[in-house]
């Protein structure tokens, strides 16, 4: 089952749900402010992409500006990083879409069709 990580507030992840609901994707969701997702869970994560770091940060976040992570970020290690991420969920880039080894982050509808359609 898809794990789908998400700020109901957020218009973004409100989108993304409406895709996957059209698209008739099977999902549960996990609210990211009210479940944050641990720092191991989030570290596993973080060893397992091929992505960047800033690839699961919410860059353009208040708390991101706040705490100056930009400066941060690339002096972090992934164990810093998943602490820093798991202590705030507004920190994380969202949503978070996650089955197996396959994991994307934010809505782009071509990403979400290579990825999560016809799965």
């Amino acid at each position: 089952m898809l794990d789908f990580y998400w700020y109901p507030k957020c218009s973004t992840c409100r989108k993304a749900k409406q895709w996957l609901d059209e698209n008739g994707v099977d999902y549960r969701t996990i609210d990211l402010i009210q479940d944050t997702p641990k720092a191991a869970l989030i570290e596993k994560w973080l060893n397992e992409s091929e992505q960047p770091m800033t690839y699961f940060f919410n860059t353009h976040g208040e708390k991101y500006r706040e705490l100056k992570l930009k400066d941060e970020l690339p002096t972090m290690s992934n164990i810093q990083a998943s602490q820093v991420l798991s202590s705030d969920g507004m920190l994380i880039k969202r949503p978070v879409l996650i089955e197996g080894d396959k994991m994307t982050t934010g809505f782009k509808e071509d990403v979400f069709e290579e990825n999560w359609l016809n799965k």
